[in-house]
C-alpha cells in the first residue's frame, strides 16, 4: 500500500522529554506539595513501564507509599499533583530544556513537503504535546498534525492499541498505509496491536532484539530520510 501518513509517539520519540522534562517536573510538583518523594533516574526508568502520569503516581504509591492512597482525597490529590507537574513541564519546555531528537525536524519537514499526513498518538497530556511542538517547531506547528491523540482521550493506555485505533479512525486510512514511530516496548506493542508498521528508535537501553517485528530499528531518525522510509514501507522489510 502507498504510504499516506506518519504517526508519532512523543515522549522518547520526538524528544528526550523524560529526563529533560517529565522527571524533574514530577519532582518539582512533589516538592511544591510538601511530599518527601524524589524520583531519581534509576527509579524513573522502572516507573516508565507504567504509561500515563496519573497512573505512574498511583503505581509509585502502591509500591512505596500505600498510606497516601488511604487518604479520602487520594484520587483528587493525584490529579492535583499531575496538573502541577504538567505546569512545571510546560515551563521547562518553554525555557528550552527539552529539544527535538536528531532527525525529527527534518523528517517532519520532508513529510509535509511530500503531502504526507501527520498524526500523534501518545499517553502524555494534550497540553504537553502542544507545549513541546510550539517550543521546538513553532507556534503554528500543532496545526500540521491532522490528528492529535493524547492523554485520557481513550480509557486504556499503551500497551493497549486504543490510542492508535482512535487516531486511525479519525485519519480514516488503513493501518497499512501508515508508519508509526515509537521508542518503548509499551508503545511498540500498542502500534503493532493496531496493525501498524513500526519504526523504532529505542530508548532506555533497549535494542533491536527487543522489537523483532519492527519495520526498522534505527538509533535515531537521523539515520534515514523519507525516500528510504517510503521504500522500506513498500517492501515491508527492514
Amino acid at each position: 500500500m502507498e504510504l499516506r501518513a506518519l504517526i508519532f509517539d512523543v515522549d522518547g520519540t520526538l524528544a528526550d522529554t523524560e529526563d529533560q522534562g517529565h522527571r524533574p517536573a514530577f519532582n518539582d510538583a512533589f516538592a511544591d506539595a510538601g511530599l518527601a518523594w524524589h524520583w531519581d533516574p534509576e527509579l524513573y526508568r522502572d516507573l516508565l513501564a507504567v504509561t500515563g502520569g496519573k497512573e505512574r503516581i498511583q503505581h509509585f504509591c502502591e509500591r512505596f507509599d500505600p498510606d497516601f492512597l488511604h487518604r479520602p482525597d487520594a484520587d483528587e490529590a493525584i490529579a492535583r499533583l499531575h496538573r502541577a507537574k504538567t505546569a512545571h513541564y510546560g515551563r521547562r519546555v518553554a525555557d528550552g530544556h527539552v529539544e527535538l531528537l536528531p532527525g525529527v525536524r527534518e523528517l517532519i519537514a520532508e513529510a509535509r513537503a511530500a503531502d504526507l499526513r501527520l498524526a500523534i498518538a501518545t499517553t502524555t497530556s494534550p497540553e504537553n504535546v502542544t507545549s513541546l511542538l510550539t517550543a521546538t517547531l513553532g507556534a503554528n506547528s500543532p496545526s500540521w498534525f491532522d490528528v492529535i491523540g493524547a492523554g485520557d482521550i481513550v480509557a486504556a493506555k499503551k500497551p493497549a492499541p486504543d490510542i492508535y485505533l482512535w487516531v486511525l479512525q479519525r485519519l480514516d486510512v488503513p493501518a497499512g498505509t501508515c508508519v508509526a514511530f515509537e521508542d518503548s516496548l509499551p508503545g511498540y506493542a500498542a502500534a503493532r496491536a493496531a496493525g501498524l508498521p513500526v519504526v523504532v528508535t529505542p530508548s532506555g537501553g533497549l535494542t533491536a532484539a527487543d522489537f523483532p517485528e519492527a519495520l526498522a530499528v534505527w538509533p535515531t531518525l537521523a539515520a534515514t530520510d523519507l525516500r528510504e522510509l517510503t521504500a522500506l514501507h513498500a517492501t515491508g522489510t527492514p
